[in-house]
């Protein structure tokens, strides 16, 4: 039983050891362990084996708390309600929080249990000056003393009773303080223990250390609030700011928690979801709002889709990420590395040096979970400013309203800093481009990006005769008839045959189809194949959270090439996907392609999904509201258990779990034939399990393997059920619990309350007179709530005896509730285990739920970015960088902040532009970064028919000699 019981509670806390998470959950679980940990082990035999009754600790604990919290509340009314008339400081109009009211009062009673475990409520008596100084306890310490004090400390209990007479016990009299006599509880007499006749006048050494700290917390609380300052200030002015800054970090949200029960932003993007997919899919279209506002056939407003100032510009970079606005992390640390100046890293034994793209583009999902106000601004802003602070004069809540607006009036094609442009993703659609046309389309900055955009799509026309198609799917999966009719024109009247076109959409569509099984896209597919003709050199998208690189292969090829390379790079901050199961991804358009990088590596993706039985609680501690209620109501019609002689009185251990798992089996069939509740929970839990498996699987697999699913959370809930009313039944069988009734715990306290703690005045008699009953009834009741398994093995016992019947509804309703608080720590680390393991299973040995199997680890790592150099040639040099591990921990940047700032200087002309680096150095994303991908992407040359065309765009890997070759 105690093997069960600390193994249960210490799975359930282990996500909060060591660790504070927001919301205060982890708080709440803490108390809630304590309090269902120590109510239950009290009652254990072997406590009281040993001589410790915690009865009086615990009661005495449970009294001192609610007099403090009352006595605190009062305070606090009396003192709010002076600052309210004007008789205190203004800062005293801040109210207490009540959680740090209940945490002090806490603390307070425990340390008045921990002085009354080691010294009683003994009141010693005075003693002559002559003799309290003879008996001084730092005597000890006199040379001629120390072999008695060696012998008095090898007798524990002399030496306690030395320290408690000593230094707690002279409190006075109640014949000292006169007007308290009739306010004060006394204590017993030391040399009687008790049993002496008459009582004490000395006052109780509870009372007095109560009183105590109510004092100092009162003084300390009048003193703040009513000055403004604390108690002590030991720095100066100048050490106190030094320090502040060192103690400077950010506040970056943390990863979304996809599988909360808690989270409202889950709910309304669900919700968001279901809206647009059903009233505006089909009946209205942003985009064909934009196309409106755009007359595309006038060259005047081509401006507003079309761009052309990078196509003069000798030497040029651009870089590409997607998927950001998760996790503040890992989006920050993306953007610290696309906002340096330069990047040093390593390629074959040779450094090389990568310059700031003049152009960034991102590829949607710009925010997790939904488009709002406070996603945008506090998961994508706020990581882009702190790496690249916009412009002084830049006012975040203006509206753009003449894009683009560059500084000091100049144009747009000779702005020489960073622009930007994105185009949004599924989760960008949720509120129908609202959001995103706001941010995006209506600001100019994206931290110190200048963003030129005016609509969800784009092209832009670099050098050397490359352009950039950016196009918006919507959730429809594919370009809208107004936006391919755009591009249709664009390719017949601008891009020549030799030039070279890379697809921008935020879908990868050659994988996502080729896993569904499924066909989309489809006006992407007339537009490449039928309009471009080989000169797609390259499909770059983001939305799967990894990086995936295919090229074609020269054999066994259908039919043309359209398409020379697929490039996926969804790890610009959310979280991780798998890549292993898209490993046998191989055809597109007839053309066969082969996988030339992948990050993390097929094995590393493969080990990863490991996690989901390992750390899938500890990473959704918020799935406890809903797998635990789904346990319970699974389980709710087979409670209480009352027949279990058959497994308690076999003799041999297979017997006790022959007879253990026929009881299992046998509760089984009765919830099929008898149950409601019960019945009703685990069809309805079968229901969103077969849902729940990806339709790419026949109906016949997804309901086998929907029941599996089922049939495994039905038979832990079953078991854990079991396992609970056997411990119960356990110790009513010995007389351990459901002993005299629901008060067991009060009707002891009272009986030794007069005793150890004397009233001759009559105090709690005038206190319950005035309060007409609330004090004995208000403790007596916290003490019922507080004895959980007493009261529910009470319910039991009456249940078993009687019938559910005999109890009223508010009896059943206690009942019930007593049980969910113990089935609620048993069951949530279960659960976790149960569909973790669900999980792993079905992402590595049936490639399922790679979305839903990997967005419940919640991996902030492996997090990358794409970056373009055009070369004098006209070759496309492609750089995939890295990041392994992204920090937690970050400080304020020295070479940032001791960098001479200039007034109105633009942040990108800084040489250290990102205001926070990582705490360990060595673990910077700048020190850490790396090339996890690297190829050449050939130039169309002008005499080359398409079939040479075709065969000379290869991959080219750069080989060199020099080890300190520097691409600038």
């Amino acid at each position: 039983m105690y093997g069960c019981l600390f193994g249960f509670f210490y799975f359930f806390s282990s996500p909060f050891i060591g660790k504070t998470i927001k919301p205060s959950y982890s708080n709440f679980s803490r108390w809630y362990i304590v309090w269902i940990l120590v109510a239950a082990v009290y009652h254990l035999p072997s406590f009281q084996s040993m001589g410790v009754d915690l009865r009086m600790n615990l009661s005495l604990f449970l009294t001192i708390y609610l007099s403090s919290i009352l006595f605190l509340l009062v305070f606090h009314i009396m003192f709010y309600g002076l600052w309210y008339i004007g008789l205190v400081s203004r800062v005293a109009g801040k109210r207490p929080q009540i959680l740090t009211i209940l945490q002090n009062c806490a603390v307070l009673s425990v340390a008045c249990c921990v002085f009354y475990s080691h010294c009683g409520n003994r009141a010693f008596l005075k003693e002559r000056p002559l003799d309290r100084k003879n008996s001084n306890w730092f005597n000890f310490w006199k040379k001629e003393d120390r072999n008695t004090w060696l012998a008095k400390f090898l007798r524990m209990n002399e030496l306690k009773d030395q320290v408690c007479s000593s230094w707690f016990a002279p409190v006075g009299s109640a014949s000292d303080y006169p007007l308290l006599s009739k306010w004060v509880i006394y204590g017993e007499i030391a040399s009687c223990n008790g049993s002496c006749p008459g009582s004490s006048d000395e006052i109780s050494p509870i009372y007095s250390l109560w009183a105590t700290f109510i004092g100092l917390y009162i003084a300390n609380y009048v003193v703040e609030r009513s000055t403004g300052w604390a108690l002590t200030h030991p720095l100066s002015v100048k050490e106190y700011e030094k320090m502040k800054k060192k103690q400077m970090k950010p506040d970056f949200l943390e990863m979304v928690p996809w599988y909360s029960g808690t989270s409202a932003d889950l709910f309304k993007t669900v919700f968001d979801l279901i809206v647009s997919v059903t009233v505006f899919v089909g009946r209205f279209d942003m985009r064909m709002m934009q196309a409106a506002m755009s007359k595309v056939d006038d060259d005047h407003h081509k401006g507003d889709i079309l761009y052309d100032h990078f196509n003069e510009k000798d030497d040029f970079w651009f870089d590409f990420m997607a998927d950001t606005g998760d996790g503040g992390n890992s989006s920050y640390a993306v953007a610290r590395l696309l906002a340096q100046p330069h990047l040093r890293t390593v390629k074959d034994d040779s450094v090389v040096r990568l310059k700031r793209g003049d152009l960034l583009i991102i590829g949607g999902d710009l925010a997790y979970p939904n488009p709002s106000t406070f996603t945008y601004e506090r998961r994508l802003f706020v990581p882009f400013e702190y790496a690249l602070q916009p412009p002084p004069w830049y006012k975040a809540e203006q509206i753009a309203v003449n894009k683009p607006e560059v500084p000091d009036g100049a144009e747009l094609k000779n702005y020489k800093g960073p622009q930007c442009f994105v185009i949004p993703g599924n989760h960008d659609w949720f509120d129908g481009l609202q959001t995103f046309m706001r941010y995006i389309c209506h600001r100019s900055w994206l931290g110190g990006w200048l963003m030129p955009q005016k609509k969800s799509y784009f092209a832009l026309e670099l050098p050397k005769r490359w352009w950039v198609f950016g196009l918006d799917l919507a959730l429809h999966g594919d370009i809208d008839v107004y936006q391919f009719k755009f591009f249709c024109q664009l390719v017949n009247e601008k891009v020549r045959e030799d030039d070279s076109v890379i697809i921008i959409t935020h879908e990868p569509n050659w994988l996502t189809d080729w896993y569904w099984n499924d066909v989309t896209g489809k006006n992407i597919s007339h537009l490449i194949c039928d309009y471009l003709k080989g000169r797609c050199k390259l499909r770059m998208a983001g939305d799967l959270h990894h990086y995936m690189r295919h090229s074609h292969t020269h054999g066994n090829s259908e039919g043309p090439i359209h398409v020379h390379h697929l490039l996926v790079n969804g790890c610009g901050g959310a979280f991780l996907h798998p890549t292993h199961v898209f490993s046998k991804f191989q055809k597109l358009y007839g053309v066969n392609y082969e996988c030339k990088s992948a990050y993390p590596s097929f094995e590393d993706s493969s080990r990863i999904a490991l996690g989901n039985i390992l750390k899938f609680r500890k990473k959704n501690w918020q799935f406890d509201f809903i797998g635990g209620i789904i346990y319970f109501i699974l389980v709710f019609s087979v409670f209480p258990q009352c027949k279990l002689n058959h497994i308690l009185q076999e003799d041999t251990f297979s017997g006790h779990v022959k007879n253990f798992l026929a009881t299992v089996w046998n509760e089984f069939i009765y919830i099929l034939e008898h149950s409601y509740v019960s019945l009703a929970g685990a069809i309805v839990l079968l229901v969103a399990a077969y849902s729940f498996v990806p339709s790419k699987l026949s109906r016949k697999k997804r309901a086998i393997v929907g029941i599996l699913h089922v049939s495994a959370h039905l038979a832990s809930a079953l078991i854990l059920m079991l396992l609970l009313e056997i411990g119960v039944e356990t110790c009513i069988r010995h007389n351990l619990l459901a002993t005299s009734g629901y008060h067991t715990l009060y009707q002891w306290y009272r009986s030794v309350e007069s005793e150890h703690f004397p009233d001759p005045t009559g105090l709690r008699a005038r206190i319950e007179q005035w309060t007409f009953g609330l004090y004995p009834a208000c403790i007596k009741y916290l003490m019922s709530a507080f004895d959980v398994p007493e009261v529910m093995a009470v319910s039991r016992s009456n249940i078993c005896k009687n019938g559910l019947e005999s109890l009223s509804r508010g009896g059943a309703v206690i009942y019930y509730a007593s049980v969910f608080l113990y089935f609620w720590v048993f069951s949530t680390p279960v659960v976790s285990l149960v569909f973790g393991s669900y999980l792993y299973i079905c992402i590595n040995w049936l490639g399922l739920h790679f979305d839903e199997a990997f967005s419940s680890l919640r991996i902030a790592n492996y997090k990358s970015f794409t970056r373009f150099h055009i070369r004098a040639n006209g070759d496309l040099e492609v750089y995939t960088l890295a990041v392994d591990k992204v920090p937690k921990d970050w400080k304020l940047d020295p070479d940032w902040d001791g960098e001479t700032k200039i007034p109105q200087q633009l942040s990108h002309l800084r040489k250290h532009p990102s205001k926070w680096r990582a705490v360990t150095s060595n673990q910077d994303p700048i020190h850490t970064v790396k090339i996890v991908d690297h190829f050449i992407i050939e130039t169309t040359q002008n005499n080359s028919s398409n079939s040479n065309t075709q065969k000379n765009d290869i991959d080219t890997v750069l080989q060199t000699d020099d080890s300190d070759r520097t691409v600038q």
